[in-house]
């Protein structure tokens, strides 16, 4: 197996040509109708906005950063334009039963003028009742109602006194009321010489009296029936001079509205009714207060309103919680009681998205207690109910309002991380049932030159959306090879979304400090640099400690089991690469390999995983057929935080066969990269970090000529170095080395090849893996010797442990 040869300058970093681009600046660029590479993602946001049955909601898949509100809005606001404006919506009062308010559809406009003729309507109440029952017609009128009753009553009395007359009595008015008593000479008989009269005279009186006592309680019996008479009279006065007070215009409210709209017509008929009901409010008096507690109640509470031919809304809820998604309804404070009525009602988003288009981000909304239950519930019952938690769970015994729901025919758009799709599929049976369209968004694109012209309109796009100066091809070649070096691959282009956008405005902003009209590559160029800057002070920090020996890494020499592994620190937006020193350690033993940082709880079960492969494999190389006897550890020295991955595997293996052969490691190359079983050095991550990384401490240290990393072969395509680096690499002060076999990596550390295998698969004499097979055998031998001496110890140690020290750490991953 040859030995690894560095890579060639042009394998580092893919250049953009600006001239290739095709235009000088993006001033001459048509902006793009939808972003290159989602098509994936735009056909389910069609389909899903097509599809209009129950179930077929949207989950919109992508990163934080990756523009889901952005594309999401864009294509849906195009689709709503060309639907039809849905329904205005008001609630009204329930002369009925004043805590249930009735809802009431409008065609769209309509609402705002149903509420403004329902105002017009309340001023003329106000002015023209008050003013009909301050009419001579209507007093004179009232007091011909009064008059009559009381002519019917007088003339009864009158009828009663003459038949009293002739019977020799009179019709007395007492402060309790009226009496028969009996006369003689037209004077009242006292009750003493009523005594005095005969008998028979007395008796006669008597009965003269009773009859006309009963002829007075007959007509004391009609008298509430004559006020009845009049009182149905006077009412249908008041119902005649209010209908020819406000008739006319009740009656044009009618036909204009309830024709074709019973609840119109009803809540008209309601009002007509009430007032004539409530008349005595409306009679001119010092107090209005009365009054226009009354006129409150025919107003209109218009919740949803919409413009003719404005098409379906589409909302956006930023702060999705119970009462923001389903409405509220609001208290206010009158003598210390809280009180409310239908005009308090507030619409919630899921109203003024009715007809339409809810967009919700799924982190926001999950986070808020209740709101994912309320909004389950409101898309399976087809309607929002407005009610407080406070109601939904029993909590408040105060009265309130109970509104009627209103019917609904939303699309709810729910945005989020792959990772909260997956989880809710997982767990919520319901939510398969609500959201069956996942529009999953590209994190990346295909990077060609026919991609690379389209992503120049796609920053020409972002440029305009957000009034920025327009880019030279310069500066957009070098956004083009950043944003390969975010997607961390030559071939692929980030999306864009959040960073390109903040990479643009901040290198607009640096334009407009050099008092440029254009956007330039330096401008680029500082804005990273910038960005970096801001982000770097614990990588930093990092690169201090390592210069001053705090931290120990070498970078140049031999050393026996020591190796320099590479690792990248993410902290926010911002990673870096890190090498760090991993050592091993090897004696006789049974085939244990303690992970150090296992055993500390340090390191995660991927890290493990990779400890037990590079074990099986060292296994399955050096002892096919028998047993390993070995006993070794692997650590990460000066790491007292968690590791995860196996990005180390190939280090570590190095490490642990220069620890068997004592065979020296050169440390001027750092490795990167996880093994498999077969011995192939497989991808992994954050190559172009940690090759800088470990460039820096070498460039602190001072370069040599000899330095350089060793890493994947199948992470070169992902390749896109700072330009630091590859100046280096142009003047052969440093090395990048693509790896395909772990044996590779060995020759490569040694600078000696590992030689080869007989037909009986022993190592042939003075190679590099006959070294280490020959360690492994002594390592087997004294193995032996030591169980032959437990063995011939044993009878004269009764219960003794006969295992080894490394036994009682147990075979953690061999």
């Amino acid at each position: 197996m040859h030995k690894p040869q560095p890579l060639s300058l042009d394998r580092l970093y893919r250049i953009c040509p600006a001239a290739d681009l095709g235009f000088n600046s993006t001033a001459e660029l048509e902006p793009i109708a939808q972003p290159p590479g989602q098509e994936r993602a735009l056909e389910a946001l069609e389909l899903g906005t097509q599809i209009s049955r129950h179930g077929f909601n949207i989950f919109v898949l992508g990163p934080d950063g990756s523009g889901k509100l952005h594309l999401a809005r864009r294509l849906i606001q195009a689709r709503a334009n060309s639907q039809q404006t849905p329904s205005d919506w008001c609630y009204l009062n329930n002369f009925d039963d004043s805590t249930y308010p009735k809802l009431l559809r409008l065609p769209a406009g309509e609402g705002e003028k149903w509420c403004a003729d329902l105002d017009e309507l309340i001023d003329e109440l106000r002015s023209n009742i008050p003013a009909t029952f301050e009419s001579d017609e209507y007093q004179n009128r009232l007091h011909e109602l009064q008059q009559q009753l009381n002519r019917r009553q007088r003339e009864a009395f009158e009828q009663l006194q003459q038949e009293a007359e002739q019977l020799d009595a009179t019709l007395l008015q007492t402060p309790s009321g009226f009496t028969i008593a009996p006369v003689r000479n037209g004077e009242v008989i006292e009750p003493d010489k009523f005594q005095q009269l005969p008998e028979q005279e007395r008796k006669e009186i008597q009965k003269n009296i009773e009859y006309l006592q009963e002829k007075l309680e007959q007509i004391a019996k009609q008298a509430p029936k004559w006020r009845k008479e009049v009182q149905e009279q006077t009412r249908k006065l008041n119902e005649e001079m209010t209908l020819l007070a406000i008739g006319h215009r009740i009656q044009q409210l009618h036909q204009r509205y309830g024709a074709d709209n019973p609840v119109a017509a009803e809540h008209l008929e309601a009002i007509r009714n009430d007032i004539i009901e409530n008349i005595e409010a409306f009679k001119p008096q010092d107090n209005q207060d009365s009054m226009e507690a009354v006129l409150n109640q025919y107003r209109g509470n218009l919740i949803v309103n919409h413009e003719p031919d404005q098409g379906a809304p589409v909302v956006y809820e930023d702060l999705p919680n119970h009462q923001r998604l389903v409405g509220r309804t609001e208290h206010h404070v009158f003598q210390g009681a809280l009180l409310t009525d239908f005009r308090l009602i507030r619409p919630g988003s899921l109203h003024q998205a009715n007809g339409g288009y809810l967009i919700i981000d799924a982190q926001k909304l999950l986070t808020q207690p209740y709101a994912w239950q309320s909004l389950k519930r409101a898309l399976f019952a087809g309607e929002v109910r407005i009610e407080s938690l406070e109601q939904v769970h029993g909590f408040w015994s105060t009265v309130t309002l109970e509104p009627e729901p209103m019917p609904l025919d939303t699309k709810v758009v729910l945005l989020g991380d792959r990772i909260i799709y997956y989880l809710l599929s997982a767990y919520d049976p319901d939510f398969p049932d609500l959201f069956k369209i996942e529009a999953d968004i590209e994190d990346d694109l295909p990077r060609d030159s026919e991609s690379e012209r389209l992503y120049a309109r796609l920053i020409a796009t972002f440029a305009a959306q957000l009034d920025l100066r327009h880019l030279n091809n310069e500066a957009v070649a070098r956004i083009i090879e950043y944003s390969s070096r975010m997607a961390e691959d030559s071939l692929r282009l980030e999306a864009g979304g959040r960073n390109l956008a903040d990479l643009l405005q901040e290198a607009d902003n640096y334009a407009a400090g050099d008092h440029e009209q254009i956007i330039e590559r330096r401008h680029i160029e500082q804005t990273l640099a910038a960005q970096e800057r801001r982000a770097a002070r614990l990588r930093d920090r990092s690169r201090q400690m390592i210069g001053r020996g705090t931290l120990v890494i070498n970078t140049d020499g031999r050393q026996i089991a020591c190796v320099n592994g590479l690792s990248v620190l993410q902290l926010g937006n911002f990673s870096f690469g890190r090498p760090t020193r991993i050592t091993a350690t090897a004696r006789p033993g049974k085939g244990q390999l303690i992970d150090i940082e296992r055993e500390a709880k340090l390191g995660g079960n991927i890290h493990s995983k990779g400890v037990m492969i590079l074990s099986r494999y060292l296994a399955k190389r050096f002892a096919p057929e028998s047993e390993l006897s070995l006993s070794a550890s692997i650590a990460f020295e000066q790491s007292y935080s968690g590791v995860d991955g196996d990005s180390a595997s190939v280090a570590e293996l190095c490490a642990l066969l220069s620890a068997i052969g004592e065979l020296p490691l050169r440390q001027d190359i750092a490795l990167t990269g996880s093994i498999n079983q077969l011995g192939e050095v497989q991808a992994v991550g954050g190559v172009n970090e940690k090759i800088e990384g470990f460039f820096d401490i070498c460039q602190d240290a001072g370069l040599t000529g000899t330095q350089g990393v060793a890493l994947p072969a199948s992470n070169v395509a992902h390749l896109m170095l700072a330009e630091r680096v590859r100046d280096a690499v142009a003047a052969g002060q440093f090395h990048i080395y693509p790896l395909h076999y772990v044996d590779e990596a060995m020759h490569l550390l040694t600078d000696s090849p590992v030689g080869e295998q007989d037909a009986e698969g022993n190592w042939r004499d003075g190679s590099l893996y006959a070294k280490i097979a020959a360690r492994l055998e002594k390592f087997a031998q004294a193995q032996h010797g030591s169980r032959a001496d437990d063995n011939s110890q044993g009878d004269n140690r009764l219960g003794a442990d006969n295992s080894s020290p490394d036994e009682s750490q147990g075979e953690i991953n061999g």
